[in-house]
């Protein structure tokens, strides 16, 4: 039988430590263990009804043919009145934001193109940069400084290859928000080098807390013209599995990017973008209510944490996730004699336990872990005792 040989340009492409670790916790589960999952980032909240009744209504009026490439004109329509100056030939609908991000990369990016990620960035970022030939480009952000871009280190990052500048508010996974003072301060960067766009991921736009939401659309007016936006109904509406997200940007990016979709998934299926459009358009209110759960959920995660010893974090202002550091443990021994030395060490040590959590490293933070309170209050607390006591078994080697 003849042997596979890869394609090289997935070399450096890997499934991610969030799928490792989602599915060490589902094979734990099917040997009889109890785990408690907050490692994947999904509310536990249902579909609002009318979103579901949109979707059925369109299957009983049998609209379900191949839809426009672009999008439905009713739901690009309505995506585009979410921002100022925006038309439908400004908007692409996609199957999930990640695709947006996917199709963006492969209409812009020649092999070597620098794009800068600033970590702790969401996963995919990097992969999908290098599946597309270009060069994922890091700069830290400090945990001392709650995450906050270092304006003088993207600066020192950028270079006549740079052709991306990513932003993700409220950040996956670190939870912090992004100011207007910090955008502009990202979009001066970007406005001395004209050949670099800014890429803002604005999926969790409607779960923030003490802080208000600051769009790039809205705070950046002046670079509307090298600006994309990128969101969807998945995290704020609870409609992970309908896989429906959206780009906003100049039209000459939209028709690459549509360019490119034409040779992907052709299109979004017809009852989710029906769904997507009462979603975006029916009753927000919602909304509140569900960031005020999580924002519950948060004060609950971050409560145990500051019980533990050795286990530190910033406070997060948006999203729902937390995303401690481990490191005055790091190198600590466990009970039955195995010393901790990097995040996937801690995470599995944790899963042991019977708690799921994503290691920082995945996100390009080390010394670092994810967690999740997309979860029942519940779940949670008994979760965050499994860890504490997991925490206070650890020992230090002398």
């Amino acid at each position: 039988m003849a042997q596979f040989i890869k394609a090289d340009r997935l070399a450096d492409v890997e499934l991610s430590d969030i799928v490792r670790m989602s599915r060490a916790a589902r094979e734990a589960r099917t040997e009889g263990r109890f785990i408690i999952d907050l490692g994947i980032g999904e509310p536990d909240f249902n579909t609002p009804d009318h979103a579901n009744e949109a979707a059925i209504a369109a299957i009983c009026a049998h609209d379900t043919q191949y839809p426009p490439i672009a999008g439905k004109m009713p739901l690009r329509e309505a995506v585009a009145g979410l921002y100022a100056g925006r038309s439908a030939d400004n908007v692409i609908i996609t199957s999930g934001s990640k695709y947006a991000l996917l199709n963006a990369m492969l209409a812009s990016l020649n092999q070597g193109d620098e794009v800068i990620c600033l970590a702790p960035f969401w996963v995919s970022y990097a992969h999908i940069i290098r599946l597309c030939g270009g060069v994922p480009i890091v700069v830290p952000c400090r945990a001392d400084a709650d995450f906050r871009p270092d304006l003088d280190a993207i600066g020192k990052a950028m270079t006549p290859r740079t052709r991306w500048l990513i932003v993700n508010s409220p950040s996956n996974p670190s939870g912090a928000v992004l100011t207007a003072d910090d955008l502009r301060g990202i979009g001066g960067l970007v406005a001395a080098h004209p050949q670099c766009w800014l890429l803002s991921d604005e999926i969790y736009e409607h779960i923030t807390y003490e802080q208000d939401f600051a769009s790039a659309a809205a705070v950046l007016p002046e670079l509307a013209d090298r600006t994309l936006i990128v969101s969807g109904v998945s995290k704020s509406y609870a409609m992970t599995g309908w896989r429906v997200g959206y780009g906003v940007a100049p039209a000459p990016l939209i028709d690459a990017m549509t360019t490119a979709q034409a040779q992907g998934t052709a299109g979004t299926s017809t009852p989710a973008q029906a769904a997507a459009l009462a979603a975006l358009t029916g009753d927000q209110n919602l909304l509140t209510d569900r960031r005020e759960q999580f924002r519950h959920r948060r004060d609950l995660v971050l409560e145990h944490i500051a019980k533990m010893d050795g286990i530190t974090t910033s406070k997060p202002m948006g999203a729902f996730y937390v995303f401690p550091s481990w490191q005055a443990r790091m190198g600590w021994q466990t009970p039955d004699g195995k010393v901790l030395k990097n995040d996937m060490d801690f995470c599995q040590y944790m899963l042991g336990a019977g708690v799921a959590v994503i290691p920082g490293s995945a996100f390009g933070t080390a010394g670092h872990f994810r967690i999740s309170y997309a979860a029942d209050p519940q779940e949670i607390k008994d979760a965050m005792e499994l860890m504490a006591g997991a925490v206070a078994d650890l020992r230090e080697i002398r």
